[in-house]
């Protein structure tokens, strides 16, 4: 087995130095199990990762290949994160979220190797005798997460891992532990954090330990949260005593108990969380029902389109311009 350690901070820096102590941490667990795990560390922030651009040439995949046009240094990490079992992620946190070059990732591999839709193709392209999808695009994963952040409390720092799962939730990989770094102005250096290094070293273990364990039987590191499933505390209201997860969209029910508020997600909302076969069966049939009604729409309204679109036409994009 292999895990890929991605570090998406400075060379050298708390990212850096958070991931390779993960890193370390499954060697250990490794050895101690005797499992076979290869560890593989990767720094990206270096990278030219170009942003997505809607295109729709990965999804068309003629010879069994899903691969984006843009030729750039994203091609080369999604080809270590299909080969890894594990996965762990360090990334710092930038004005509240995480740093845009995890969203360019996410984007270009995330739709691209949807899960459910892959294997609706795959069904397809076994019974029509065209070339099959790469079998890495099928198989398990274990992922933890750490988004490092400056700011003395978890606020500034909120968005930070609610994004960096989105970057396996189409995959449906599972999320095996998490920790908010934050505070890493006034502690200077990790070096200077035992308690936090050790649980960094821990969270890697854990993931080694769950490497091939099935999803509904993996152990998790990190604070437990208010989801069961993503075990964050994000969620969005209606006015309602019906609550949702904003990472994974299942809906709960809250519950007043002594003053304090509790939300109950049902059995069948945790099974239908974004980051699952079902949720993602979901997103996939909804799609498919999105196409259904448009296209023949489109189809119907061409001429109108068109030359409503022209009336656009006068406003030109601004483009960069070089000063002399």
């Amino acid at each position: 087995m292999k895990v890929l350690g991605i570090s998406m901070g400075r060379k050298n820096e708390r990212s850096d130095i958070y991931c390779k102590q993960a890193l370390m941490g499954v060697e250990a667990a490794a050895k101690a199990s005797g499992k076979d795990i290869e560890v593989e560390f990767l720094n990206t922030v270096t990278l030219d990762i170009g942003q997505c651009r809607g295109c729709g040439a990965c999804s068309k995949a003629p010879d069994g290949k899903i691969k984006c046009w843009i030729k750039d240094d994203y091609l080369m990490v999604e080809e270590k994160i299909l080969d890894a079992d594990g996965i762990i992620i360090v990334a710092p946190v930038y004005s509240v979220g995480i740093v845009g070059q995890l969203k360019n990732i996410t984007d270009r591999f995330g739709a691209a190797h949807d899960r459910a839709s892959m294997i609706d193709e795959q069904e397809k392209r076994k019974a029509d005798g065209r070339p099959l999808l790469d079998e890495r695009y099928f198989k398990d994963r274990w992922v933890s997460y750490i988004a490092v952040g400056g700011a003395w409390t978890p606020d500034w720092t909120g968005m930070g891992l609610p994004m960096m799962h989105l970057f396996s939730c189409s995959q449906a990989m599972k999320v095996v532990g998490q920790i908010n770094a934050n505070d890493q102005g006034r502690k200077t250096s990790p070096f200077l954090d035992p308690p936090m290094m050790e649980d960094v070293f821990k969270m890697g273990e854990n993931l080694a330990n769950n490497l091939g364990v099935p999803y509904e039987e993996t152990t998790w590191f990190g604070e437990e949260g208010t989801c069961p499933t993503c075990h964050l505390n994000l969620m969005t209201v209606d006015g309602t005593d019906t609550v949702t997860c904003a990472v994974c969209g299942s809906h709960g029910k809250v519950e007043m108990a002594d003053g304090k508020m509790k939300i109950v997600f049902p059995t069948e909302e945790v099974k239908r969380a974004r980051n699952t076969i079902v949720g993602l069966n979901e997103h996939h049939a909804e799609i498919g029902e999105m196409m259904r009604i448009c296209i023949p729409i489109i189809m119907e309204k061409k001429d109108f389109l068109d030359e409503k679109k022209k009336e656009y036409a006068a406003y030109k994009p601004v483009w960069k311009t070089t000063e002399a």
